[in-house]
């Protein structure tokens, strides 16, 4: 699956971390919390709209999001 990275945004929905990045659900249950994993609008809310709800800065989780799948990719 390396070949098929892609560098995480803002703008990706959580729902995509959580499909195409299970190596990732520590960082997601660090910031946004377990309910993400089960939470229909995580589909559609991305990675800035889950900062926003946690007050958390967006730029701090995507640093750790993709440092985690750089990380597997080696």
């Amino acid at each position: 699956m390396t070949e098929g990275i892609i560098k995480i945004t803002k703008k990706t929905s959580i729902g995509d971390v959580i499909k195409h990045y299970p190596e990732a659900e520590p960082v997601v249950k660090k910031y946004f919390g377990a309910g993400c994993f089960t939470c229909p609008g995580s589909k559609t809310e991305d990675i800035a709209f889950g900062a926003a709800m946690h007050n958390v800065d967006p730029e701090v989780i995507i640093k750790e999001l993709n440092a985690v799948i750089e990380k597997k990719k080696d």
